[in-house]
């Protein structure tokens, strides 16, 4: 089964939804912020990593306020793993494709 290699983006009515079951990590994100861009591919390969175990969307902090808001972040790139619609953990800051993925195999 090939999965879309693109994080998908994630709006504010489809949230809920689209964390409710398993492990769900959001990327919250914006265009103009340079370490976001650089997380990108990174995430694009762990999506494809960890396709039958976690689900990856992506929120832009610009046009979605209200999510940030709720989930507090400050700063960014800012990672929240969810398990079954609860907060697992959350990761700030960009960091190589091996550390991110030492972080999700701790939790899967």
């Amino acid at each position: 089964m090939k999965i879309d290699e693109e994080v998908q983006e994630v709006i504010g009515k489809e949230f809920d939804n689209f964390i409710k079951s398993g492990f769900v990590l959001i990327d919250f994100f914006a265009e103009w912020c340079m370490p976001c861009l650089m997380m990108e591919p990174i995430l694009n390969e762990l999506n494809e990593k960890f396709a039958e175990k976690i689900k990856f969307g992506k929120v832009n902090i610009d046009s979605e306020k209200v999510l940030a808001q709720k989930f507090n972040v400050k700063s960014i790139p800012n990672f929240i793993l969810f398990k079954n619609g609860k907060i697992v953990q959350q990761f700030v800051g960009a960091m190589s494709q091996d550390d991110f993925e030492e972080k999700l195999k701790e939790h899967i």
